[in-house]
């Protein structure tokens, strides 16, 4: 057995049966290529390699045979490989992935010159809308040439999509295997939350007693952010809205930031044509039950022994976001409760979707709060109750799938937009479109060595 098998699926198989092939150009770059390759395998992809003369002066042929499993195409020959492979007919790839994209190759595309394997691959991709995307790889100012950011510009208008690394030590560094992942998951998904709008909020809420002290819990939002990523990779167009966190969102997600139980209330209000445009809500945020009073300044220790402080009761954040997002938006709540038995768990969630008007509830013991793993009670609308326990992001993956057999029809196209302004973390893509995520606004082009490739 090869070793790409071994790994194969192993952290989702939303991939499972998807070809990419994957275009190597001359960066420096080149040298991540195998990693990213072996991040696809692990989504469930079967992938090939096709590098340009310059790429195999960077890394050999082999080692890119190694992560795929396949020879990797390093000249065409009479069996017109670039036809083979995405042109019509069976066997065709899901995806082009250029990955590094140099300035130099980028500039040839998006002017149709095809003189090395990886052009002549993206020629065929572009005229027989097979989805395209590249990842930038290049010095800063060959990002900043007006001529190689026109280029991109260019593309992104025949509907290329742009993963963005980032800008760091004067260069545009290519993606992370993670970040390039999440672009190829989300561009060719398929299932019932392609294409639809879901909004996660998350983290857990501070409620201030003074200039520097707030009252808190021990939520680290993962359970959001793994949430937010899954549906992601699913296709959905995600927005998260977080309180504090404990854990690093990653940059294709874009969160948007809330502190306190009244400031949440306050931006679902301020941004409700998001929420009525969304199709699902998921709200795993952990919100606080009770507020004080928030006193000016510091509050001096040294004037006093001790501190009396008056809670009071917090206003209720899922019946407004209810009232702001009605059905048919699927409004899922989470519920939690330290210590008690399953009986009392599917008790208490069971009200809170009578008192909120949620429709699915997540009911979970105070264990979750900072661990791994989640060992949850799902109370549907309607069927039986049933547990999922696993890691965070497995368990997300698998409440997004029971949630979405239960979705109706495809991918709405006539819930409200989003007022201009609102935010979203990427562009409205159609499922089908050759669109993908771009990491932040194309001011700057992404990047390759200055050596033709």
């Amino acid at each position: 057995m090869h070793p790409s098998h071994v790994i194969r699926g192993r952290t989702t198989e939303l991939l499972a049966g998807r070809r990419i092939l994957v275009g190597v150009s001359g960066s420096i770059a080149a040298v991540e290529v195998p990693k990213i390759i072996r991040e696809l395998i692990r989504h469930g992809a079967d992938v090939r390699a096709v590098m340009s003369p310059e790429a195999t002066r960077i890394v050999t042929a082999e080692a890119l045979e190694f992560a795929t499993g396949h020879p990797a195409i390093v000249q065409l020959t009479g069996n017109v490989e670039h036809v083979t492979l995405l042109g019509p007919g069976e066997g065709r790839a899901d995806l082009y992935l250029i990955a590094p994209a140099t300035a130099n190759t980028i500039s040839k595309i998006a002017h149709g010159i095809d003189d090395t394997p990886v052009t002549s691959f993206a020629s065929v991709a572009l005229g027989g809308g097979v989805p395209l995307l590249i990842a930038p790889a290049m010095h800063e100012h060959m990002g900043l040439n007006p001529a190689v950011r026109e280029s991109i510009d260019k593309l992104r208008s025949w509907g290329v999509g742009i993963v963005q690394g980032a800008s760091a030590e004067g260069e545009e560094k290519i993606a992370t295997p993670e970040e390039v992942a999440a672009a190829v998951l989300h561009r060719i998904a398929r299932g019932p939350w392609a294409g639809r709008r879901v909004l996660v909020i998350g983290g857990a809420a501070r409620e201030s007693l003074d200039s520097v002290r707030s009252l808190t819990n021990e939520s680290s939002g993962a359970s959001a952010v793994a949430l937010a990523s899954q549906a992601f990779f699913r296709g959905a167009e995600v927005a998260l809205w977080t309180g504090a966190l404990q854990v690093t969102v990653p940059p294709y997600l874009r969160p948007v930031a809330w502190r306190s139980v009244g400031d949440l209330i306050t931006l679902a209000r301020e941004r409700s044509p998001e929420l009525r445009a969304a199709d699902a809500v998921f709200v795993p945020a952990a919100l606080s039950d009770f507020v004080v009073d928030r006193r000016p300044g510091k509050i001096r220790s040294a004037e006093q022994a001790t501190l009396s402080v008056t809670l009071q009761l917090a206003p209720k954040v899922l019946p407004e976001l209810r009232r702001l997002s009605p059905r048919p938006a699927v409004l899922v709540a989470f519920k939690l409760l330290a210590g008690d038995s399953a009986a009392r768990l599917e008790e208490e969630g069971r009200r809170l979707r009578k008192d909120t008007g949620a429709d699915w509830v997540v009911a979970n013991d105070v264990a979750t709060m900072g661990s791994t793993d989640t060992n949850a009670l799902i109370l549907p609308p309607k069927g039986p109750k049933f547990w999922i326990r696993a890691s965070k992001p497995v368990f997300a993956g698998r409440l997004l799938d029971e949630i979405g057999r239960e979705l109706a029809g495809p991918a709405s196209t006539t819930r409200a937009a989003p007022t201009k302004g609102s935010s979203r973390p990427h562009r409205s893509i159609p499922a089908r479109s050759n669109r993908g995520p771009g990491r932040r606004s194309p001011r700057r082009a992404p990047a390759g060595p200055s050596r033709p490739d």
